[in-house]
C-alpha cells in the first residue's frame, strides 16, 4: 500500500515494492546506461527518453531500446529480465554537437531485424530520421529551422502509417511531415484550413507537395506531449497553459478540454480501451479525464513535485464480467462507434475491443480495474488503481469489486457462464504512454479478488463525502462558483465529425505562432523558486491556512480572470468536487528526478535524469542471469 514515508524512509532509495499481485524488483544487472556507468550530470539537459521496438527476431530476442543521455544517443538489444545488459556492444552510439536529442519514436510498422526507423527530435527543432541498425542518416527535417526555431517536446509516428509523423514544438505548434517530402528552401506559407477556440489548424501552400504538410497551433506557450489513442483517430495534448485538449485527428475538430488545478500539463495518456485519459502536470496531481462525459473523475494525490510521465499498465488492467441483463445485446452508443477499430487501424486484439464494448455508460455489466503509474520529479514512483467505484459512484455498493491481475495463467472462461470469473485485458496496440511498444501477447486471466461485502473496496480513493486531503480551495476562488457555473459550455465542445472528411486528405495544415519557449527547468525556473515550489506549491500543504500564500503563488501562472472562469466548472471542478485517489504504491526510486515510465509485459522500466535506465520484473518474473558485466572500453560511436 502507499508509504508516506517518514523520517529516514523518505531518503530511502527502494529496490522492490508490493502491490496485492506480489513483489516488483529492481534487476541491478538490468540497468542500461552508458558504457562508463558513470553518472551522468545532467544539469541544464534535457530529459533522458526511451524509446523500444520489437523487430520480430526468430531468436526471441527482438527487443531493442534506444535512450538519449545529454548530447549522446544510445541503441541496443534489451535483454529485458532474461539476460544482464551488455553495455559494451551498442548496435549504434552517436554524439551530438551543436544540439542535443530530447525525444524520439520507433515506427513499428517498419521495423525488421534488418532496418528499423527511428525519428529523433533535437533541441534546435530539427528532426532526423535515422535507421540504427543500417547506421544510415535517412533524412534531416527542419534542417534549416525555417519551419520552426523552438525545441521538439515530442515526436510520434502517425499510428497505422508507414510515413507521416507528427512532431510537437515549444512554440506550441505541431507538424505533420511526410517522409517522402522535402522541406523546401525556403519559409513555408500557410493557409487557414480550420480555427476553433484557442486552436487553428493550418495547410502549407505550395504548387509541389513539401512538409509540413499541416501544421496546428495549439493553446498558448509549449505544447509538452501528445498521445494517439489506441484506436489512432484522436489526438490528445497536454500544454503548458495547463489545459488537455482532445482533437478527432483527421477531421482536427476539438472534442472536449480540461484544466489543470494550477500550472501546466506536462504528460498525457490514454487507457488501453480508450475510455480515459490520465495526465499529470505542474500541480503536482494525477488527473483522469472520461472521454465520453468530457469531465474529470478523478484525480490523484502522491506526488511532492511536477509529474513528468503518466502512463497504464495494460497488462494489469482488468475487466470482471457480472451478470449480464437479459435485454444486453452489446449495442452501445455512437462513442463505441468511434472508439471501435477500423480496418486500416485494427491494432487491438478482441479482449481489448470486449472491455471497451462492455463497459457501456448504459448497462454496466463489467467490473472494471485500470492500473496506471506516474513518476515525477520528486524522483517517486507512484502506482493508482481506478476502480469501479470511482468510474461508477451509482452503481451499489455490492457491486463494486476492487481486483488487479495476478499474472497467473488460467482456462478462459466458458461462454455465458453465470459465474464470476475474471478476464485480462491484452493488448497490442501502441499506446503513447509505451513509446510504440506493447508486449501483453499473452491471454492470461487472474482469480478474483476477495471482494468486500457491504462496505466499499480497497480502491485508495478518499470518500467523496469526506474532506479531502489538499482539497480545501483558495478562498478567492469560493464566490466564483456562482458565475462560473454557466461557462461549462466551453469545456466540453463536442466534435461533429463528418466521415471522410480529412484534414489530412484536403489539404496540408499548420498554424500561428505562440510566444513562449521552451519551459524547462534549468532553463526558466531558479534553485530557489524550486524550493519555493517544493515549499509551496506541493498538494500535500494545502490547506486553509495557506491559501492565501496559495493564491498569490497561482496566480504568477494563469491569471486571475482564467481561474475564475474555469474553478468550479466542469472543466476544472474543485478539489472537494470529485474523488481523490491515494497511490497504491508510492516510492523513491532514484537520486534525481524520474523522467520514464514504461510497462512492458514481464516488468516496468524507469529512467532518472542521471541517464540510468532501470527494469522492474514483475511477480514472479526473474528470470536474470546472475553474471556480472565487464564494462568494456566505449565505441568511438558516430559523431554528428
Amino acid at each position: 500500500m502507499a508509504a508516506e514515508g517518514g523520517g529516514k524512509e523518505t531518503n530511502e532509495i527502494k529496490s522492490q515494492f508490493t502491490t496485492r499481485e506480489g513483489v516488483y524488483k529492481l534487476l541491478t544487472h538490468s540497468e542500461y546506461s552508458r558504457p562508463n556507468r558513470v553518472p551522468f550530470n545532467s544539469q541544464g539537459s534535457n530529459p533522458v527518453k526511451v524509446s523500444f521496438v520489437n523487430v520480430n527476431d526468430q531468436s526471441g530476442n527482438g527487443d531493442r531500446i534506444c535512450f538519449n543521455v545529454g548530447r549522446e544517443l544510445y541503441f541496443y538489444i534489451y535483454k529485458g529480465v532474461r539476460k544482464a545488459a551488455d553495455l559494451s556492444k551498442p548496435i549504434d552510439k552517436r554524439i551530438y554537437k551543436g544540439t542535443q536529442p530530447t525525444c524520439h519514436d520507433f515506427n513499428p510498422l517498419t521495423a525488421t531485424a534488418e532496418s528499423v526507423s527511428l525519428l529523433v527530435g533535437f533541441s534546435a527543432g530539427q528532426v532526423q530520421l535515422i535507421d540504427p541498425i543500417k547506421k544510415e542518416t535517412s533524412k534531416l527535417f527542419n534542417e534549416e529551422r525555417l519551419i520552426d526555431k523552438s525545441r521538439v517536446t515530442c515526436v510520434r509516428w502517425v499510428p497505422g502509417s508507414e510515413s507521416l509523423f507528427l512532431v510537437a514544438h515549444s512554440s506550441g505548434s505541431m507538424y505533420l511531415y511526410n517522409v517522402e517530402n522535402t522541406c523546401g528552401t525556403t519559409a513555408p506559407h500557410y493557409q487557414l484550413l480550420k480555427q476553433g477556440e484557442n486552436y487553428a489548424v493550418h495547410t502549407c501552400k505550395s504548387k509541389s507537395a513539401r512538409n509540413p504538410l499541416l501544421r496546428w497551433t495549439v493553446g498558448e506557450g509549449a505544447l509538452n506531449e501528445f498521445a494517439f489513442s489506441p484506436d489512432g483517430k484522436f489526438l490528445a495534448c497536454a500544454s503548458q497553459d495547463g489545459y488537455l485538449r482532445v482533437f478527432g485527428f483527421d477531421a482536427a475538430e476539438l472534442h472536449g478540454t480540461m484544466k489543470s488545478y494550477f500550472g501546466g500539463l506536462l504528460c498525457v495518456c490514454w487507457s488501453p480501451d480508450g475510455r480515459y485519459i490520465v495526465a499529470g502536470g505542474e500541480d503536482d496531481l494525477v488527473t483522469v479525464w472520461s472521454f465520453s462525459d468530457c469531465r474529470v473523475i478523478a484525480r490523484g494525490h502522491g506526488h511532492k513535485s511536477w509529474v513528468s510521465v503518466v502512463a497504464f499498465d495494460h497488462c494489469t488492467t482488468s475487466v470482471e464480467d457480472g451478470d449480464l441483463p437479459a435485454e444486453f445485446s452489446g449495442s452501445d452508443e455512437d462513442f463505441f462507434e468511434q472508439i471501435h477499430f477500423s480496418a486500416g487501424r485494427d491494432r487491438a486484439n478482441s479482449a481489448q475491443s470486449r472491455l471497451s464494448k462492455r463497459n457501456s455508460t448504459d448497462s454496466r455489466p463489467v467490473s472494471v480495474t485500470y492500473r496506471f503509474g506516474s513518476v515525477g520529479q520528486d524522483t517517486q514512483l507512484c502506482l493508482w488503481d481506478l476502480t469501479e467505484d470511482i468510474l461508477f459512484p451509482h452503481l451499489p455498493l455490492s457491486r463494486t469489486r476492487t481486483h488487479t491481475n495476478v499474472m497467473s495463467a488460467t482456462s478462459p472462461p466458458t461462454t455465458g457462464q453465470t459465474t464470476t470469473t475474471t478476464t485480462t485485458l491484452t493488448s497490442t496496440t501502441n499506446t503513447s504512454g509505451t513509446n510504440g511498444k506493447d508486449v501483453c501477447n499473452s491471454s492470461s486471466s487472474g482469480n478474483p479478488a476477495n471482494s468486500l461485502q457491504g462496505s466499499l473496496p480497497r480502491s485508495n480513493s478518499l470518500p467523496q463525502a469526506s474532506n479531502p486531503v489538499g482539497g480545501s480551495t483558495p478562498n478567492s476562488h469560493t464566490g466564483s462558483s456562482g458565475s462560473s457555473s454557466n461557462n461549462s459550455s466551453s469545456s466540453t465542445t463536442t466534435a461533429t465529425t463528418t466521415k471522410g472528411n480529412s484534414i489530412i486528405d484536403s489539404a496540408l495544415i499548420a498554424t500561428g505562432v505562440s510566444k513562449f519557449a521552451t519551459l524547462s527547468i534549468h532553463d526558466s525556473r531558479k534553485e530557489r523558486h524550486e524550493k519555493d515550489h517544493k515549499r509551496n506549491h506541493s498538494m500535500g500543504h494545502i490547506s486553509s491556512k495557506s491559501s492565501d500564500k496559495l493564491n498569490q503563488l497561482t496566480s504568477s501562472r494563469t491569471t486571475k480572470a482564467d481561474t475564475v472562469k474555469t474553478l468550479g466548472t466542469t472543466l476544472c471542478p474543485r478539489m472537494e468536487d470529485v474523488p481523490l485517489l491515494e497511490p497504491l504504491v508510492c516510492k523513491k526510486i532514484a537520486h534525481e528526478r524520474l523522467t520514464v515510465l514504461i510497462f512492458l509485459e514481464d516488468c516496468l522500466v524507469t529512467a532518472c535524469q542521471e541517464g540510468f535506465v532501470c527494469t522492474w520484473a514483475r511477480p514472479g518474473k526473474v528470470g536474470l542471469l546472475s553474471s556480472q558485466n565487464n564494462p568494456a572500453n566505449s565505441p568511438s560511436g558516430t559523431v554528428v
